[in-house]
């Protein structure tokens, strides 16, 4: 189904016209969310039923899956993570992901007029990482917006990231770059794709068309997730995307050029060799608890063999339920675990790295225990004003997506709720760096927003 968002870009409202959108929101005897705190207070019916808010916001579509982009091709759908990156005067760079993997993925939300797939000919062959094994390139990859803020107008749209697989979240650097996860370990020899995958590449925000697609081999070869950078010692966390997971650091041997590789490690409970922290079935620890926490050095980090986070589980890593956002915060680093917990509703994670030589600490800072509170969150971002703002992922006929977001105390208030038909997951949630939109990802049928409204009026 297509969005007809002519004009819309010229408002910048929510007053925007467009036909024939089915409403398709199931019966609801009691409300799809509890607030632990007042936050915005209760979210309003969208007449146009796409995007639930509370009163006083509203949003903006400014891009679209199966759009035309100024690079001649078609945006390509399932955008999922996404960074904010400024540039001159008003405008800022949205550096966007989209987890398309091979074939079975293309036909579904790209839009008339043809495929993602079909124009990727038009590219230079040698920009493209990967490929099938017929030698077409693989749809994966990224895009990057330009949006003024001031005309509320996207200014522009192009590939910058092509030939990857499964390009899932990813994460900001302090220099400028997004670095793209692609979260597979497929190989010739389990798809029909010409070359292994499950890398990390970089790509400058200020790109203007496909970068070349370097993967930094030495950040392993899994199921990359999200990554994280701290600002201070240029330190990269990254999470993996597997109930059995593990939670890893990447320590460049030059801060800010990954390209020239570096040790990876996965981390370790102090004095508990092969920790569980992810409380499924036996509880190991209770929200607020902190541990002291070892990292373990990684070998073998390309291995063919896809099985890196059993060898590290077994040499005394931790596992992780299901890690996948995770953002940089105050010194601090907020991950989500997101089958974690009793009914396996997910948990946030608090890491505080220590630079001073003494260890660094890790805090179970939210666990679910009601799928309306926390109902599976994936992508992660900080808001301005430290509040963790996160992005629901579960696939349900019977309740439906949220972004919530979550004080610093650890209390859930609800900020949106998708009622499209589909009821697909929240991705990418990034601020502007004024703190005035809130940019999100729809992953199906395929869009991105811009939210505006009183965000420092929240009541905890």
């Amino acid at each position: 189904m297509r969005i007809d968002r002519r004009g819309l870009l010229n408002t910048g409202a929510v007053a925007f016209a467009f036909a024939g959108l089915a409403r398709s929101v199931e019966a609801q005897t009691t409300e799809t969310y509890v607030n632990e705190v007042e936050g915005y207070g209760p979210l309003v019916r969208d007449p146009n039923g796409l995007l639930d808010l509370p009163a006083g916001f509203t949003y903006q579509i400014i891009s679209q899956s199966g759009d035309t982009m100024d690079d001649g091709l078609f945006v390509p759908g399932q955008p999922d993570g996404m960074a904010c990156f400024p540039l001159e005067g008003a405008r800022v760079a949205l550096v966007r992901n989209h987890e398309l993997r091979g074939r079975s993925a293309l036909h579904r939300n790209l839009g008339p007029g043809g495929l993602h797939e079909e124009r990727l000919g038009m590219v230079d062959a040698g920009k493209a990482f990967g490929t099938y094994k017929n030698g077409r390139p693989l749809p994966g990859g990224c895009t990057t917006i330009i949006y003024d803020l001031a005309t509320h107008q996207t200014v522009s749209e192009r590939l910058t990231l092509i030939g990857t697989s499964t390009n899932c979240c990813g994460g900001p650097t302090p220099w400028g770059s997004w670095l793209s996860c692609e979260e597979t370990d497929e190989t010739p020899a389990t798809a029909d794709v010409a070359q292994a995958h499950g890398w990390v590449f970089e790509v400058p925000a200020t790109a203007t068309g496909p970068v070349d697609p370097v993967p930094l081999k030495a950040m392993g070869r899994f199921d990359h997730e999200a990554v994280c950078v701290d600002p201070r010692s240029g330190i990269v966390y990254l999470t993996e995307d597997q109930n059995d997971g593990l939670f890893y650091r990447f320590i460049p041997n030059t801060p800010g050029r990954l390209a020239e590789g570096g040790k990876l490690q996965a981390m370790a409970l102090h004095g508990r060799p092969g920790a569980d922290t992810r409380n499924q079935d036996q509880r190991a620890w209770n929200v607020g608890d902190w541990v002291e926490i070892d990292w373990i050095d990684m070998e073998d980090v390309e291995a063919p063999a896809g099985d890196l986070r059993q060898r590290g589980h077994a040499s005394g890593a931790a596992l992780v339920a299901r890690g996948e956002g995770i953002w940089w915060g105050d010194n601090e680093a907020y991950l989500t675990a997101t089958s974690g917990g009793p009914i396996r509703r997910g948990q946030v994670l608090r890491l505080q790295p220590n630079l001073d030589g003494g260890p660094d600490r890790l805090q179970l800072f939210v666990e679910s225990t009601d799928e309306k509170t926390v109902n599976m969150a994936d992508n992660i971002t900080i808001a301005p004003w430290g509040h963790l703002v996160l992005c629901e992922d579960n696939y349900s006929d019977r309740i439906r997506n949220h972004l919530k977001g979550v004080t610093p105390e650890g209390k859930i208030y609800t900020i949106g709720r998708n009622v499209f038909h589909g009821n697909a997951e929240f991705a990418g949630a990034c601020f502007s760096p004024d703190g005035e939109v809130l940019f999100v990802n729809i992953m199906y049928p395929g869009m991105t927003l811009a939210i505006r409204g009183p965000w420092t009026s929240v009541r905890t």
